[in-house]
């Protein structure tokens, strides 16, 4: 009885996380940047992490880095950059920031979900957040809280389907305020200490995460 009870418990634990059935398949992943940001060294450890793997990383350039022109638009860019990066090939999606509402917008309405396999955001404010208020340009005024912009995300995200999605949050961040604007109802979320908002992307905690969840490619 103990040893079946244990066995079930270990299976349960495997499958929940980390276990192979589990496992995202991953052969090629799309990594968006956050504000400000515009190239690979937002995702420098964990590029490297994927590519010792063998995973084929796409890290675009969205411009403008500063989302003045509206997350739509960069999500456009991002579209194209990825059907001329991998064609019709399969992808999972990392979002940082703002790059996850980015991602958001992309599979949710410019039809990314039917490729995506899986889908991660890093102190992404799925419910905004206060700090922008202090910034200028319409991305920023669709970042704050209770915008169309938001509203309308959360209005589709059935469209993400059945589609494994995981959102990260630190505590202490000062940027996405409050803090609990990472957590979005429809994705696994971890609560990973970091003591600042950039520095996610480099935290071990959630590297190590992703890289349990994804499966080797074939």
């Amino acid at each position: 009885m103990l040893r079946n009870l244990l066995a079930t418990s270990v299976l349960m634990a495997t499958l929940a996380h980390g276990g192979e059935t589990a496992r995202i398949p991953a052969q090629r992943v799309v990594l968006v940047h956050g504000i400000f940001q515009s190239d690979w060294r937002c995702f420098g450890f964990l590029r490297n992490d994927l590519e010792k793997r063998g995973i084929e990383c796409l890290v675009p350039s969205l411009k403008p880095a500063d989302g003045r022109d509206g997350l739509p638009m960069m999500a456009e860019q991002l579209k194209q950059e990825i059907h001329e990066r991998f064609g019709d090939e399969r992808v999972v999606v990392i979002g940082f920031s703002m790059g996850g509402l980015i991602s958001r917008y992309y599979l949710q309405e410019l039809g990314g979900a039917k490729r995506c396999d899986g889908f991660f955001t890093i102190s992404t404010p799925h419910h905004g957040t206060k700090m922008a208020h202090l910034f200028y340009g319409e991305g920023a005024r669709q970042m704050r809280p209770g915008s169309e912009f938001l509203t309308r995300l959360a209005a589709t995200e059935n469209r993400l389907g059945t589609m494994p999605v995981v959102s990260y949050r630190t505590p202490a961040d000062l940027i996405i305020r409050p803090t609990v604007s990472s957590k979005w109802a429809r994705a696994e979320n971890l609560c990973v200490p970091c003591p600042l908002h950039p520095m996610m992307t480099f935290s071990p905690r959630v590297r190590r995460d992703i890289m349990e969840r994804l499966a080797p490619p074939r």
